[in-house]
């Protein structure tokens, strides 16, 4: 039996790929990683791939056909999908998927709904004990405040309003905008990346520190084992519909030890390379888990205060006549 991987909306996750592609040769298993993009050809994580696969976009009828053709086609045994659009639908669909052999490794329905919808994140926050933003009443708001869509990615439509002034008609009523307190710059950013056994329980957690953002996404980002890792440690050790990758964004007052629950996004983050090359090896976790039968144990044996820096690379690809 083939025991293939397909990774979902590659895009520019080269070092996703080739993590991947690197702990199936450590494991000794011969194994191919897939990729599928809308434009394969113009993905340079796709160029990375051993094989890659064009498919139609998310919202299309038969996106989830495509990707089930695919994997019956191609001995595709473990999906990981990486962005937050196909969660819901990819959730919906993985015990359809796994009785024909093919394991997608997603969270719960339940909670990725919680999760896509910010309003409802907060809920879990409540749950637990994590703090978080003020959410503000439309026909209530304090000024400043900060205005995001309830199921917004990447921090598009995200915007500050430092005065009433600021505010516009059409932000006001957009139905998908929610208004929550804005938090002062003395607080910086913190995205912890985690892994959960199929089981939804806790098996390893890494800080990360936000040094520099750009596009919604980690450029710089440093490994902390602080307070912020005792404080969610004793708060997430079980995460109910949880499975794989979760990655929790917090805003940390460093002085204060404050801590405000932002995000909780049930995928890999864009910034896990940094986690993985600290030591946190999800990707094999993965594998072991899914592919050998071997349930992951915890561990906490990642290096700290390790930085990374990141900057552009490319990939050339001769196009055919």
């Amino acid at each position: 039996m083939k025991n293939n991987l397909l990774i979902l909306s590659a895009g520019r996750r080269v070092e996703l790929v080739q993590a991947f592609q690197n702990d199936l040769k450590e494991l000794n298993i011969n194994a191919q990683v897939y990729c599928t993009d809308m434009s394969p050809e113009l993905s340079s994580a796709c160029q990375i791939a051993d094989e890659s696969f064009k498919v139609p976009r998310v919202t299309d009828p038969s996106y989830l056909s495509t990707i089930e053709s695919l994997c019956l086609e191609n001995g595709i045994r473990l999906v990981i999908p990486t962005i937050d659009t196909e969660l819901l639908l990819l959730a919906e669909a993985r015990e359809a998927f796994f009785e024909k052999g093919v394991e997608i490794v997603i969270s719960s329905t339940p909670l990725i709904s919680e999760c896509r919808d910010k309003r409802k994140t907060a809920d879990l926050f409540s749950r637990l004990q994590v703090d978080q933003p003020a959410i503000y009443n439309k026909a209530d708001l304090t000024f400043p405040c900060f205005c995001k869509p309830y199921d917004g990615s990447c921090s598009v439509g995200a915007i500050a309003l430092p005065h009433r002034e600021a505010l516009t008609q059409d932000l006001l009523d957009n139905p998908k905008n929610m208004f929550m307190e804005l938090i002062p710059k003395t607080y910086c950013e913190y995205t912890i990346d985690a892994y959960y056994s199929g089981a939804g329980e806790l098996k390893s957690l890494v800080p990360r520190k936000r040094l520099e953002v750009r596009g919604g996404e980690v450029s710089k980002g440093v490994t902390r084992k602080n307070f912020v890792y005792d404080y969610l440690l004793s708060r997430v050790e079980t995460l109910p519909g949880a499975r794989g990758c979760i990655t929790f964004q917090l805003f940390v007052n460093e002085d204060t030890q404050q801590v405000k629950g932002l995000e909780i996004n049930p995928r890999f983050g864009g910034g896990f390379p940094l986690s993985y090359d600290a030591g946190a090896r999800f990707p094999k976790w993965l594998i072991e888990e899914y592919l050998m039968g071997r349930p992951a144990v915890f561990s906490d044996n990642w290096e700290a205060n390790l930085v990374m820096l990141r900057y552009d690379a490319k990939v050339l690809v001769r196009e055919s006549e």
